[in-house]
């Protein structure tokens, strides 16, 4: 499973509820073909790369997307730099004066790293997002915040560790995160570039579950807007690909009995096909696939069920395909009716 880039964050705007389906009808591959026209461009006259990359385009999404789609397969994640801010982050936790002083002065060093060598972290990530689109007349803001993954899960907001844009197309704006759409790192940090599109002016909710805004307003949903932040279960890439929306349970940790009926639900956000769901957790390295029944799609909702018969905490992923698209944590205790039967 790959192991996402997180990277460490800096700022923030304004809300309407968007989703890349209000461009179903764009057709992105003029853009992503002059995106490819221009790999390796240099980044020291960014003027002339917004000019190349988008004065053959007729729309400001498709400038975007030639924007987007450039960043994310030219630039590399650098693990040694969110490294050294997340240290520093941590231990200046209680003197947010001295990070931020700190901060400002690395922030020099990681922008010419970013420009010689094509390397960077979140921030510079969303930063060249942002500069690249205020060239192109397009508005464009960095969103810092909180990123959920299997390697840096979040149950308490403590520690913000990571950036993200919002952009604002026919005045609405969208989220993407460039970071986690250009690759993955491996076990010993070396970078992967891996386009992922499922960050990608991504549906609000679907992207809420893994990116949560210091500022509520960024996460572009009323409905998320006006609740407070729950640790819902781990998603991946593939999720985002995939488009899917986990329903219930509700929470990443939750708790149940032997024999209770625990239920499955998902919203899928493309056509997803009931045979290629599963329920599975791993014995060492060995998979097991669960029992799961009341298989069913209700009013755009699949769900199933299943019931753990021995008492234990279980982590539990659903996959469609080959592919996990998300895990749960649950802890199964002794139904009390079982024991009064047993005494």
């Amino acid at each position: 499973m790959k192991k996402i880039f997180l990277f460490i964050s800096i700022l923030i705007i304004n809300s309407s509820n968007a989703q890349v389906s209000d461009f179903k009808t764009i057709d992105f591959t003029r853009a992503d073909n002059i995106a490819k026209l221009n790999e390796g461009a240099p980044l020291n006259n960014l003027p002339l790369l917004v000019h190349n990359l988008t004065f053959n385009l007729p729309t400001k999404v498709e400038k975007f997307r030639a924007i987007y789609s450039w960043v994310c397969n030219n630039i590399k994640g650098d693990a040694s730099q969110d490294h050294k801010v997340e240290k520093k982050l941590i231990k200046l936790k209680n003197d947010s004066l001295a990070y931020i002083k700190w901060s400002n002065q690395y922030k020099k060093v990681a922008f010419k790293k970013l420009v010689k060598h094509k390397k960077t972290m979140c921030t510079g990530y969303a930063y060249l997002i942002k500069e690249l689109c205020f060239l192109a007349n397009i508005d464009c803001e960095i969103v810092n915040g909180y990123g959920r993954t299997v390697n840096s899960n979040i149950e308490k907001l403590e520690l913000a560790n990571h950036s993200w844009n919002a952009v604002k197309l026919n005045n609405k704006w969208y989220l993407c995160d460039a970071t986690w759409s250009s690759g993955y790192s491996t076990e010993t940090d070396d970078f992967v570039q891996d386009y992922n599109d499922g960050y990608f002016l991504t549906d609000p909710v679907l992207f809420a579950q893994s990116h949560y805004p210091i500022q509520k307003k960024w996460l572009l949903d009323e409905a998320l807007i006006n609740t407070e932040f729950v640790a819902s279960p781990i998603v991946y890439g593939e999720t985002f690909l995939h488009k899917i929306i986990p329903i219930s349970p509700k929470e990443l940790n939750s708790s149940a009995t032997t024999n209770e009926e625990i239920n499955f639900s998902f919203k899928p956000l493309k056509q997803t096909s009931l045979g290629q769901i599963a329920l599975i957790q791993y014995l060492g390295i060995k998979e097991i696939s669960l029992k799961i029944y009341d298989l069913k799609t209700e009013h755009g909702i699949i769900s199933f069920k299943h019931q753990f018969k021995h008492k234990g905490l279980y982590d539990v992923h659903l996959k469609i395909g080959n592919d996990i698209v998300a895990t749960y944590t649950i802890n199964v205790t002794k139904d009390k009716r079982q024991l009064l039967v047993l005494n």
